[in-house]
């Protein structure tokens, strides 16, 4: 970010203030700082609303498989995680949220019957339906995605018993999930079965799907995929357990690309239900099918002349018929990372995790069944690696459950890159002070790179995270590129860390650097992204927190520097946040530093790339501010007016704070009390681990 932009004036008629639904949350009164945190008193911090503790905590999370893919203007697939959460026991408020514009998490709390049988809930975009623990059942009826419906999340239900008497029913369609022409869809841990028609329907060029950790059973039309002439269709099944279904398990038809592992078939001897086939591979579908288990199937894989089918690692039991493969089909990992578990490990880890859960804290039946791995780093070779980013790399692309880099003392002169695929991950400084693991390097917006071009503001980062749910504590992360010795070089910012996802819990950590040390983003300018940062120090001159994210920095301190030159003056927040979200709260804190007096702002309105539909946001409350913040705390921005943005103070203290003015806007108690630490946290209360 550039420290001045000469950009035409927009203004906007809008209030300067923002007002949000406060969430039952205070903030601690009183804070003693102690030289490394050491006092940083904890607060008083209640829970949430009953309604947003109704919610799974893991009923926000975002899919995998080809359902991530970034496509058709979705980038993958995260439900109603930005919408209110909501519970229902009822048939009238699950068709009322379900079917409704906004997005909504949805709680089903209980068993609905539908009525009449066979309905299915006309689902609209942007919705997550979860069921709370294992008490969500949908009977005698379910849910239907038409064209063009998207981001859709359905799991941990029980879906169940529309079947009419009749094995092959021709006249009852009657599906438990039904898909015509919608995409980016989640189907996971549900328990599907004893339907009139298909368990799941695929159908009409529906497309980004991915079916995981799912139970199919008791029934003859299990999972039908296509029915189109086209080849569009992309689709993910992962993980799944299908028992006693008869065909389509699934049927694939004209599949551009269809991508089947980890998945176990079984036929039990003696019981009515006798399978016709397995896997089916039609029309012209490429499909790879990889480490599944096939226990007593007829037929477990075939396919037609005009389809592609790739096999490799599965394992046959007790099979008979067809077992057929043939064509080159595609490569999976060209659109998404995954990791296989071994074939023979199918059977019981399907048996203990398909299916819903009771509680699952992340993303899917392996968080509930894998312990929280721990990596080991040491610069002298006495860990399992001796890099940062080494032991990043080493994390499975979407792991599903905790993976705790730990980092003992010393200083890693590297660049580190959690990349977007591998969330749940924590750094975490194993020395006595978060000073003796420091990650440190020296790359500024206008260093060259190796390959040509600079490196840019957001990529002179040294540690940049792209995974949700991310966590760092007890190190210093820093940027120590020196201004002084590069003044003929173009561009002086200089990250030191760099946040663009959601989840993020920064947690006794230090930041150093000057020019936009701290750069808080979202993953795209349309996708939430929260960050918590608590019992830390940040430090820097010109802009050094600053990005679009919905961002806390609580009961922390912040350290203002002086230039390169020895000179005082800067800006302490730069929010670039767009309209309707909240971005940058500081409360609870400390703003200080060896400069002079009357030298620093609170904050200016970062309007990125001269965006005028942006609406910057910074509040800053119950904090101490010294002398060195001016009396007229906020100022504008490359054309863009703080006045016209969201900037105010409440209830701060200390020599740099004042009464408030038109130049100086104070948030009235009724305001304030919408602008608590939950207001931006929203239903995620951030959690070590």
């Amino acid at each position: 970010m550039t420290e001045t932009r000469n950009r035409p004036r927009h203004r906007r008629s809008r209030s300067a203030l923002a007002v949000g639904v406060p969430l039952a949350l205070t903030a601690a009164g009183t804070l003693a700082y102690g030289t490394d945190l050491g006092l940083l008193g904890e607060g008083a911090q209640q829970q949430a609303s009953a309604a947003t503790a109704a919610a799974p905590a893991w009923a926000t999370a975002t899919a995998d498989g080809f359902a991530s893919v970034n496509s058709l203007g979705q980038n993958g697939t995260y439900g109603g995680r930005d919408g209110q959460i909501v519970t229902v026991k009822t048939q009238a408020d699950l068709e009322k949220y379900a079917t409704a514009a906004e997005p909504y998490v949805i709680v089903v709390a209980g068993t609905i019957n539908m009525n009449p049988v066979g309905k299915e809930i006309k689902v609209q975009s942007d919705k997550t339906i979860v069921g709370s623990g294992t008490s969500g059942h949908i009977v005698g009826g379910g849910f239907f995605l038409g064209s063009g419906v998207h981001n859709v999340i359905i799991r941990n239900l029980t879906i169940r018993d529309s079947y009419q008497g009749v094995w092959n029913d021709k006249d009852h369609d009657f599906d438990a999930i039904q898909m015509d022409g919608a995409h980016h869809v989640w189907i996971d841990h549900n328990d599907l079965r004893h339907m009139a028609d298909g368990l799941i329907d695929v159908r009409k060029d529906s497309t980004n799907v991915t079916v995981s950790w799912n139970k199919l059973s008791d029934n003859n039309k299990t999972f039908g995929i296509g029915w189109t002439g086209n080849v569009k269709t992309d689709i993910t099944v992962h993980h799944n357990w299908f028992r006693e279904t008869e065909q389509r398990n699934p049927s694939t038809d004209n599949a551009a690309h269809a991508h089947l592992y980890n998945n176990f078939l079984e036929d039990v001897a003696g019981t009515a239900i006798k399978s016709s086939y397995g896997n089916y591979s039609r029309g012209r579908t490429a499909m790879v099918l990889e480490n599944s288990y096939f226990q007593g199937m007829n037929n477990p894989v075939i396919k037609d002349a005009t389809a592609t089918l790739v096999q490799r690692g599965n394992v046959f039991s007790g099979t008979s018929g067809r077992n057929e493969s043939g064509g080159t089909a595609f490569d999976p990992k060209a659109y998404y990372s995954y990791t296989l578990d071994a074939a023979a490990n199918v059977p019981s880890l399907l048996k203990s995790g398909a299916g819903p859960r009771g509680s699952i804290g992340t993303t899917t039946a392996a968080a509930s069944t894998k312990a929280a791995t721990t990596l080991t780093v040491a610069k002298d070779g006495s860990g399992q690696y001796t890099t940062v980013q080494a032991a990043v790399n080493a994390v499975p692309a979407n792991n599903a459950s905790r993976v705790v880099i730990a980092v003992k003392p010393g200083t890693y002169r590297e660049l580190v890159k959690v990349p977007a695929n591998k969330p749940h991950v924590t750094i975490q400084g194993t020395g006595g002070s978060r000073k003796d693991t420091v990650i440190v390097y020296n790359n500024a917006a206008g260093t060259p790179k190796p390959g040509g071009g600079t490196y840019g503001t957001g990529g002179s980062a040294t540690v940049a995270v792209e995974a949700d749910d991310f966590q760092a504590r007890n190190l210093t992360i820093s940027n120590d590129f020196d201004e002084k010795a590069n003044q003929n070089l173009s561009g002086h910012q200089a990250v030191a860390l760099r946040t663009a996802a959601d989840k993020v819990f920064l947690d006794g950590i230090i930041t150093e650097g000057d020019q936009d040390t701290l750069l808080l983003d979202t993953a795209a300018k349309d996708r939430l992204g929260r960050v918590y940062v608590r019992n830390s120090y940040i430090t820097g001159n010109v802009d050094f927190i600053f990005g679009r994210a919905s961002a806390v920095i609580d009961r922390s301190v912040i350290t203002l520097k002086k230039r390169w030159d020895g000179t005082s003056a800067g800006y302490v927040t730069a929010p670039s946040t767009a309209a309707n979200r909240k971005g940058i709260l500081i409360a609870n804190s400390a703003v200080n530093g060896d400069v002079s007096a009357s030298s620093f702002f609170l904050g200016r309105p970062w309007h990125a790339g001269g965006d005028a539909t942006l609406d910057p946001q910074t509040t800053v409350r119950n904090t101490t501010l010294s002398a060195a913040v001016k009396s007229t705390p906020w100022t504008d921005m490359s054309g863009f007016s703080w006045k016209d943005d969201r900037f105010a103070e409440y209830k701060n203290s200390g020599p740099g704070s004042g009464a408030a003015s038109a130049n100086r806007p104070h948030l009235t108690d009724a305001q304030a009390a919408g602008q608590e630490v939950a207001d931006w946290l929203g239903d995620w209360t951030p959690t070590a681990s």
